[in-house]
């Protein structure tokens, strides 16, 4: 007997022994995996690793994730990607390889799916085939099923590390420069508004921990995430709050716009958006313009130029403003924009810090601090650069009510 049909059996058998339900505890799982592979006289025979795998295997089907379980237990890996039953790529230290590996059917990917979804109060089917959800460590999970999903579910798993990472190992990496990383603690306790913006995969939620490791610690700060995945200590005054879609049993959906709004109420003196997509930017805007000092959040764009016209798009799809209207708000809501980047040897750097100098004549004004420079590449492939510093911040006011001038 083969080895997958093996444990397909096993399992089974498992199955059959006990009542499947949600409230058997894991304990009484391991009981039942336990009572079939002792019973199975044939399987006396096989050396006790590959016992010891098959107990560990067996109850990975049932409780945990199957197969991918040992890639979510692997700290090494950031990224697992699923393309169908039988296509799966996991990311170590920014590079992609194929693994030789794959699910025993549809079904069984199908049920790891919904076991996901469904630890997080989530759905998804047919008539909802795109979800966002998380993982009880914090990863971050979206899946796209049928009909959008042409050739089998789409599941993306974004891991996030056990431990925050700092400043430290930040510079350690040398993604930022030290003059930068002090400039950007000194503003981040003087409560600026700080937008990070970069492409996918770029760093933004890391840099956003990051950042929020210098607020002070008597402050009350609220989190507003479509899926929670900040990972925001040392502040004991925190509110987290997390979007909800709606659903068969008639939970309607709470979105970012709602949970904004709420947060005006909770006496805020941060307020950390996780993500802007959409029409959220208008009330985000309105927050860091009505006394949030020190707020905080990320949007996908290809520099920080561009992520100004791109919030733009977004607050036009909130509310019809002129566009003379909505360039005052940014500017004078958003105060620095934090620009990340993945070079080619997939090294994530800070490429731009960039100060929001006001709007005149209807234009933003953008004050230049710091631009990544690049050298050339050494021997190994990896980009030479420096964060170098081009300008000198020209709004000091909060700075110098914080009394750090």
């Amino acid at each position: 007997m083969q080895y997958t049909e093996l444990k397909r059996t096993l399992r089974t058998r498992v199955q059959e022994r006990m009542e499947y339900a949600k409230d058997i505890s894991d304990e009484e799982v391991e009981n039942a995996i336990d009572e079939v592979l002792v019973g199975e006289e044939f399987l006396k025979t096989y050396p006790v690793n590959v016992r010891k795998r098959l107990r560990k295997e067996l109850f990975d089907s049932l409780r945990r994730l199957d197969i991918l379980q040992i890639f979510v237990e692997d700290n090494s890996v950031t990224e697992i990607m699923i393309n169908g039953k039988d296509n799966i790529f996991v990311e170590r230290d920014g590079k992609l390889s194929q693994l030789d590996i794959h699910f025993e059917s549809m079904e069984r990917l199908q049920d790891v799916i919904q076991q996901i979804v469904a630890g997080c109060n989530r759905v998804v089917n047919e008539a909802s085939p795109i979800v966002d959800a998380r993982l009880p460590d914090g990863a971050r999970v979206n899946i796209v099923m049928n009909p959008v999903a042409l050739d089998g579910p789409v599941v993306t798993i974004r891991r996030f590390p056990e431990k925050p990472i700092t400043m430290a190992k930040l510079l350690e990496l040398e993604s930022i420069s030290c003059e930068a990383a002090e400039f950007l603690e000194r503003l981040v306790k003087a409560g600026y508004n700080i937008f990070i913006s970069g492409g996918t995969g770029s760093g933004k939620t890391t840099f956003l921990n990051v950042l929020s490791q210098f607020i002070p610690a008597e402050e009350r700060v609220i989190t507003i995430e479509d899926s929670a995945e900040l990972q925001l200590l040392g502040l004991p005054n925190l509110v987290r709050l997390e979007t909800r879609n709606s659903n068969v049993e008639g939970c309607r959906e709470v979105n970012i716009r709602e949970l904004i709004r709420s947060s005006l109420r909770m006496r805020p003196d941060r307020i950390i958006v996780g993500e802007v997509r959409g029409a959220e930017a208008a009330d985000m805007l309105q927050c860091m313009n009505t006394g949030h000092d020190g707020s905080m959040s990320t949007g996908h764009a290809n520099s920080g130029k561009d992520m100004l016209s791109r919030l733009e798009n977004m607050v036009l799809m909130g509310m019809e403003l002129p566009l003379a209207a909505i360039r005052q708000q940014i500017s004078s809501g958003i105060d620095i924009i934090v620009h990340l980047g993945r070079l080619r040897d997939r090294s994530r750097r800070v490429l731009e810090i960039t100060e929001i100098a006001g709007c005149e004549e209807n234009e933003i004004r953008l004050n230049p601090l710091f631009v990544f420079g690049e050298a050339g590449e050494d021997s190994g492939g990896r980009v030479i650069g420096r964060l170098q510093k081009k300008g000198t911040l020209l709004r000091e006011n909060k700075l110098r009510a914080a009394g750090m001038l």
